[in-house]
C-alpha cells in the first residue's frame, strides 16, 4: 500500500457555502436590512402613485377651479417623471429578480425630491400646500436607508426648501385675482416643514431600528431551533450506531485477543494485537457514554477540580509525538475551584483537544484562566491555523478538512513498522536491493464537520461563549489556532459548601 504525501493543509478549509436559494442573491439576503433599501418594483409602484396624483391634481385644479396653471411646464415636469419610471421598468424586467440596495433606492428617492421640488417652484413654492409631501422620501429614507443616505435625502429636502422660500411662481389662483401671502408666513410654513421632516424621519428611523432588532431576534432563534434539531438528530444517530456497533466491536475484541495467544510474546504480532484491543475497548468506552444518560452513575458526574477536568479531557490524547502543557492560572493565587463535571463541557472540551492534537506540529496547550467572574479555558495549537475566509462558518454543520492527525499518523506509523518487521527476510540480497522499501500506510482521511459544530453547540449549552482566533506563533512561524470557552463562575463552579 502506497501514500502520497501532501503538504500540511490549513485548519477547517473552505467547502462550497450555501447559496440559499441563489448564488449572486445569498449575500444580499445577509445584508443587514438598512443597507438593502426598498426593491425596485416597489419603487416604481410608489413613482406610479405620484404620477397619478399630480396629474389628477392639474387636472382638477386647470378644468375644475380654472387655475391658471403653467400648464406645459407642470406636464414636462410629469413627463420627466414618467420616463424614469419607464426606465426602471425596463430595467426591473431584464434584472432576474426584485433585489435592489441602498444607493439604487437613494438615487430614486433623489429624484423624486427634485422633481416634486420642481413641481412646486412651478406652483406656488412653500405657499402650495402640496409642500408637505416632501416629508414623504425623507421618511422612506429614514425607515430604509442607512444613515448617511438619509442624512442626504434630509439635506436635499432642507435645500429644496429654503430655494422654494426666494425661488418660486406665484400661487395659482382664480382669473382676475392674485393671492400673495406674507413672507412670514412662507417662512413659518418652511419651518414647519424642516420640523415635520426631522421628528418624521427620527420616529421612522427608531420604529425600523426596533422592528431590525426584533428581525435579528427572530433569526437568532430560528438559528438556535436548527441546532436544537441538528443535535437532537445526531444524538438518535449517535445511539443507534452505539447500539449496531456494539457486536461487530466485541467480534474484534475476540479475534484480537485470539491473535495475541498465538503470537510470540514481544513480537510484532502481539504488539498489534494488543494496540487493537487498547483501541477496541476505548471505542466500547466510547459507546457507553454515548449509550448513558447524564443522571447514571454518581461519581461519574460529579463534581472535580478543574485541572483535573482537563487532564481528563487531555489524557486520551498523550502519547502521540506530542508535547501537552495543562495548567491553570487564579487572578488572586488562590486555589483552582472545583467544577461541575457536566457531560456537555467533558464531549465539547475533548473534542476541541482532539481537533488541536490533529492540526499542532508538537505542541498544544489546554489552559484555564480564572477571575472574579469567570472561568475561561483555551485550547491553543502551534498549526497553520485557521484561514479568515473559514472564520466566520466555524460552528456550521459538515465544514472540515480535517488532515492526518497526529495519532493516526502514529498510528499508522505503528502499522507500517509492524508490517516492514514481518516482511520475509528469505530474499536474496539482490532481490532485496531492487524491491522498494515499504511505504507508510495512508489513514482514513476526512471528516464529517460535525465535531466543531456539536462542540460548540453543547458548550454554548452550559453556558459558555465560544471564540476562536489566532494561536501563539510568531513571524515565521506557523501561527497556530486558539478556542477559548468562557463561562460565569456560577455556570461552571461548584459553590462551596
Amino acid at each position: 500500500m502506497s501514500q502520497t504525501q501532501e503538504p500540511p493543509s490549513p485548519q477547517f478549509a473552505p467547502v462550497p457555502a450555501a447559496t440559499d436559494g441563489g448564488g449572486r442573491f445569498a449575500s444580499w439576503r445577509n445584508a443587514p436590512r438598512r443597507s438593502r433599501g426598498l426593491s425596485l418594483r416597489t419603487l416604481v409602484i410608489l413613482r406610479w402613485m405620484a404620477i397619478a396624483g399630480q396629474s389628477a391634481t392639474i387636472a382638477v385644479a386647470t378644468a375644475w377651479f380654472h387655475f391658471d396653471l403653467p400648464l406645459w411646464g407642470c406636464l414636462a415636469v410629469i413627463a420627466a417623471s414618467v420616463a424614469m419610471n419607464l426606465n426602471a421598468t425596463a430595467r426591473l424586467k431584464r434584472s432576474d429578480g426584485p433585489a435592489s440596495d441602498g444607493t439604487l433606492t437613494a438615487a430614486h428617492l433623489g429624484f423624486d425630491i427634485l422633481q416634486l421640488s420642481a413641481l412646486l417652484a412651478l406652483t406656488g413654492g412653500l405657499q402650495n400646500p402640496f409642500c408637505l409631501l416632501l416629508v414623504a422620501p425623507v421618511t422612506v429614507a429614514a425607515a430604509s436607508l442607512p444613515g448617511r443616505q438619509a442624512a442626504l435625502m434630509g439635506l436635499m429636502v432642507l435645500a429644496a426648501t429654503i430655494a422654494l422660500f426666494f425661488f418660486s411662481m406665484p400661487l395659482p389662483w382664480q382669473a382676475g385675482t392674485e393671492l400673495e401671502l406674507p413672507a412670514l408666513y412662507r417662512f413659518g410654513t418652511g419651518l414647519a416643514l424642516i420640523t415635520g421632516v426631522v421628528f418624521t424621519a427620527a420616529y421612522a428611523w427608531r420604529v425600523a431600528a426596533d422592528a431590525e432588532k426584533l428581525e435579528l431576534a427572530l433569526a437568532t432563534t430560528q438559528d438556535v431551533l436548527q441546532r436544537e434539531q441538528r443535535l437532537a438528530a445526531l444524538g438518535g444517530l449517535a445511539a443507534a450506531a452505539a447500539h449496531e456497533l456494539g457486536t461487530p466491536l466485541a467480534t474484534i475484541q475476540v479475534v484480537a485477543r485470539e491473535l495475541l495467544r498465538a503470537s510470540p510474546r514481544d513480537g510484532p504480532a502481539a504488539e498489534d494485537a494488543a494496540l487493537i484491543l487498547q483501541q477496541a475497548e476505548r471505542c466500547r468506552d466510547i459507546l457507553k457514554q454515548l449509550s448513558q444518560q447524564p443522571g447514571e452513575g454518581d461519581a461519574a458526574f460529579a463534581d472535580v477540580g478543574l485541572k483535573a477536568l482537563l487532564e481528563e479531557v487531555v489524557e486520551p490524547h498523550r502519547g502521540f509525538d506530542l508535547a501537552f502543557e495543562v495548567s491553570v492560572r487564579t487572578a488572586s493565587g488562590e486555589a483552582a475551584p472545583r467544577v461541575r463535571r457536566l457531560p456537555e463541557v467533558v464531549h465539547g472540551l475533548s473534542t476541541l483537544v482532539e481537533n488541536a492534537a490533529d492540526f499542532a506540529n508538537s505542541r498544544v496547550r489546554v489552559q484555564a484562566l480564572v477571575d472574579a467572574g469567570f472561568i475561561e479555558i483555551e485550547v491553543v495549537d502551534d498549526g497553520p491555523g485557521i484561514p479568515a475566509d473559514i472564520l466566520p462558518r466555524l460552528g456550521e454543520p459538515y465544514v472540515t478538512s480535517r488532515p492526518q492527525g497526529k495519532a493516526r499518523r502514529a498510528l499508522a506509523a505503528q502499522i507500517a513498522a509492524s508490517v516492514a518487521a514481518a516482511a520475509p527476510g528469505r530474499k536474496s540480497r539482490k532481490k532485496a536491493r531492487s524491491d522498494p522499501a515499504p511505504e507508510t500506510i495512508a489513514p482514513s482521511q476526512g471528516g464529517m464537520g460535525l465535531g466543531f459544530f456539536i462542540a460548540h453547540t453543547l458548550l454554548e449549552r452550559t453556558g459558555g461563549k465560544v471564540s476562536v482566533g489566532a494561536g501563539d506563533g510568531g513571524k515565521g512561524q506557523p501561527r497556530g489556532a486558539r478556542v477559548s470557552i468562557r463561562w460565569p463562575r456560577p455556570a461552571l463552579e461548584v459553590a462551596p459548601s
